[in-house]
This record gives C-alpha cells, structure tokens and sequence, in this order.
C-alpha cells in the first residue's frame, strides 16, 4: 500500500466516474508536482489546490463545489463541503499511488509526506 496509514477511505458520491477520474488525474499531477518542487515537505489538499489556486473554476474540481450547490448548499457550505470532498480524493489518490507516504496532522487536516525510497 502507498498510505501508511490507509485506515479509512471513502468514497465520494454524486459524482459521475468521469468526474471523479479526472478530479483523481488532476490531484496526481499536484502531488508529483509538490514532491518534485517541495521534496520532504509535508504537504495537505488546501496546500495543493488552495490559497492561490482555490478558485477552482476551469479545473475538474468545479464539479466537487458545483455538486454542493446543486444540493441546494450556500457558497460557504459549499465551500466546505467540496474541500472534505477533496480530502477524501487525494487521501485515495496517494493510496493507490505507486510511491510510499507518510501520514501526520496539520492543524485539523490530514498531511501527507513522500518517503522516498532508502531513506
């Protein structure tokens, strides 16, 4: 297993499997970019797809925050729940991924460190 601590994973739901695989394909190539450009540091979603790049429109993460809307959710409970959402994809992501990861807490939020191999 690429997690070491691949516990709990969950599915997201209200998502086609078009959606999900695209939003997966888009997380994968965040993470190889952090550890090319960032390695050994520890590493969380709002890290990857937040501050700067957390206007998610023209990505495939629009669909985590359009199906909250949809749901009838205001834009902060959307906000909200699409970044749980995402948690969850890129917990999967890194579980499936053929490197090794180290998980930890960053504040309130899952972080992520690559293990590389040997050391």
């Amino acid at each position: 297993m690429a997690l070491q601590d691949a516990s709990e994973l969950r599915d997201v739901l209200g998502l086609d499997q078009f959606e999900k695989q695209l939003i997966k394909a888009f997380l994968q190539g965040a993470v190889y970019c952090w550890v090319k450009n960032r390695r050994g540091e520890e590493f969380a979603a709002r890290d990857l797809v937040g501050g700067e790049n957390a206007d998610w429109r023209g990505t495939p993460l629009q669909a985590l925050y359009a199906k909250h809307i949809d749901h009838g959710k205001d834009h902060e409970s959307a906000v909200e729940a699409a970044a749980k959402d995402l948690g969850w994809l890129l917990k999967s992501v890194l579980a499936e991924d053929k490197r090794e990861f180290a998980t930890g807490k960053s504040g309130l939020v899952n972080a992520y460190r690559w293990i590389e191999e040997g050391k």
